[in-house]
């Protein structure tokens, strides 16, 4: 369905600005009126990471008058494979100022807001409320249900992306329009269900993909033109190179947006709600979480110990502790895993940051094996705390 323009026109538009858009005034939709409503737009871009990079980089070169950008992160190697905003130079820069400089590079014309801070229930309503768009870049399901129920509660509209591997979505979400993402996912997975991008891996390019058709659709919105994205999921597969959608329909029972919400505030905990391990596995490393100082020391002082990771085979390519054995997480969630543990030796599990370790941990001690620990903070505490000159990815 077509919607009225979110935002009114500017006054005018600069000689210098009438020569920058040009090609955008010549488009009889978008023409001076949308160039113009461009410029009167206030965006923030939630993330600066692989959707916030070409969804802030459009953004400024559209002519999007006030574009802000939040992420607490700072650059690291392993970011530019993906996102382009940044550079060599750039590496352990803050990224919202990274970004803020590439942003400024591109198009002088812009006011560029930086928050340089982590989005958090405490700060999420203030920073929201100045702006007339949200694009939701971020990469974990904590974060994507406050950024939803916070634009649903102050009335915002927002485009949402995700990524992984080969796959992307996207679809536009506005309650007052339409459904809100509560309505798309009412729960979110079980803890581990859903690898992140720095479990599983993205193909750099995706991420190119899908934050360009966020900013188109957050070019609609704002300018009033075209089929917006609201209730429809744009479903991209690169690998087979095929586009689809599916409609999404407003839940009228929804606890945030339907009919009678429960849901009248945001949460006090978006990481309790979401779940980043179970609770079995929050149990089983309570007084079973060892430190990569202290597996060091039992391997050379010849303890009795049986190291397994539980990553990827593609993953234990890249880095792996030594004298550890590959068991991959699947083979734990199906059991397969449990013929292959020794009875006389202590069982040490883990992962790369500990997330996939804590859940085989609570498997392997129903199992029997009560003295089995995992290594906090995985491989890359092991990088981080034994041997620096090891990869990490």
């Amino acid at each position: 369905m077509s919607l009225p323009p979110l935002v009114e026109p500017a006054a005018e538009l600069t000689v210098d600005e009438v020569r920058r858009y040009s090609r955008h005034l010549i488009i009889p939709d978008v023409g001076m009126a949308g160039q113009k409503r461009l410029k009167n737009a206030k965006v923030l871009c939630v993330g600066a990471g692989g959707l916030g990079s070409p969804a802030l980089l459009y953004l400024a070169a559209a002519g999007v008058g006030t574009l802000g950008v939040i992420d607490f992160d700072v650059v690291d190697e392993s970011n530019l494979q993906r996102q382009v905003i940044h550079g060599q130079s750039d590496v352990g820069r803050p990224k919202a100022e990274s970004a803020a400089a590439s942003v400024r590079e591109i198009n002088p014309l812009i006011d560029v807001v930086v928050h340089n801070e982590v989005l958090t229930t405490d700060n999420v309503m203030e920073i929201f409320a100045r702006y007339d768009l949200i694009v939701d870049g971020t990469d974990n399901f904590a974060t994507r249900y406050m950024v939803n129920d916070a634009a649903v509660l102050l009335g915002k509209p927002y485009v949402w992306g995700s990524i992984y591997r080969f796959d992307g979505q996207a679809s536009v979400f506005w309650a007052e329009h339409g459904p809100c993402y509560r309505c798309l996912y009412p729960e979110p997975p079980p803890p581990g269900m859903v690898p992140s991008c720095a479990e599983g891996g993205v193909l750099g390019v995706l991420c190119a993909s899908i934050g360009s058709i966020q900013v188109n659709e957050a070019i609609k919105l704002l300018t009033g033109i075209g089929e917006p994205l609201v209730g429809r999921l744009m479903i991209y597969d690169a690998l087979e190179m095929t586009y689809r959608s599916v409609k999404i329909r407003k839940d009228p029972e929804c606890v945030l947006c339907g009919k009678n919400p429960t849901v009248t505030q945001l949460l006090e905990d978006y990481e309790a709600f979401c779940g980043a391990v179970s609770a079995e596995a929050q149990e089983a490393v309570s007084g079973s979480t060892i430190t990569a100082t202290e597996l060091k020391s039992w391997q050379d002082s010849g303890e009795n110990i049986y190291v397994i990771d539980v990553r990827e085979p593609n993953e234990y390519e890249i880095v792996s502790i030594p004298g550890a054995v590959l068991i991959p997480k699947g083979e734990f969630l199906n059991g397969s895993a449990l013929e292959k543990l020794p009875q006389d030796k202590k069982i040490v599990l883990h992962c790369k940051s500990g997330a996939r370790s804590a859940e085989c941990l609570a498997i392997v001690k129903n199992a029997g094996f009560s003295d089995a620990v995992h290594l906090g903070g995985g491989v890359l505490s092991w990088v981080k705390t034994i041997d620096p000159s090891l990869p990490t990815y």
